[in-house]
């Protein structure tokens, strides 16, 4: 055998074998005598008679745009993990991605595991607990000087009222500056 198969030619050009049958019924091929088929003689040929619209291209590949929030956390997980970050614009490989996806559920597992133990709570609750304690630090600055102004001014000697007045000043005072410091709890 001179040349290829049929089959042989169709692995060749990458159509299928019904298609090599027609195309050397249109002797749109060249054959050799024994009737094995000439590759580059016939790939030339085929080239020469083939309509390039009625060709079938091969299907692009539908890949879904990833958007930048969701790289940027992989990245995120895997700097956090010690591991290798792609570098902005090279892309994330599926690997990457599958490593970052599985320590993002390790975490998203120890978090609940965390959760059952009591060992966090929700932020709104530490919110409410935060505000009510912060509140009742409030209202004991605010009623300390009416307790304890009396005891002071006979320790130093003068009027009670007045020592109560300047102690309600200076402490609602030093409550003013402290109502301007703002946890915050991100």
């Amino acid at each position: 055998m001179q040349g290829m198969s049929e089959r042989q030619y169709a692995a060749h050009v990458g159509l299928s074998r019904g298609a090599i049958q027609k195309a050397k019924t249109a002797e749109r091929l060249v054959l050799f005598a024994d009737g094995s088929i000439h590759a580059d003689a016939s790939d030339m040929r085929r080239a020469e008679t083939t309509d390039p619209s009625k060709t079938r291209k091969p299907p692009e590949p539908k890949l879904k745009p990833v958007p930048e929030a969701a790289v940027a956390a992989v990245g995120d997980t895997l700097r956090e993990q010690g591991l290798a970050v792609p570098v902005v614009g090279g892309g994330t490989t599926y690997l990457q991605a599958k490593t970052a996806n599985e320590v993002l559920k390790a975490q998203e597992r120890r978090i609940r595991l965390q959760k059952l133990k009591g060992e966090l709570i929700e932020r709104a609750r530490a919110l409410s607990l935060v505000f009510r304690l912060a509140r009742e630090v409030r209202d004991a600055w605010v009623n300390w000087p009416a307790r304890s102004s009396a005891l002071m001014a006979a320790e130093l000697g003068v009027e009670p009222a007045a020592m109560q007045k300047a102690l309600e000043k200076h402490v609602r005072a030093h409550l003013d500056e402290l109502a301007e410091v703002r946890p915050d709890f991100r």
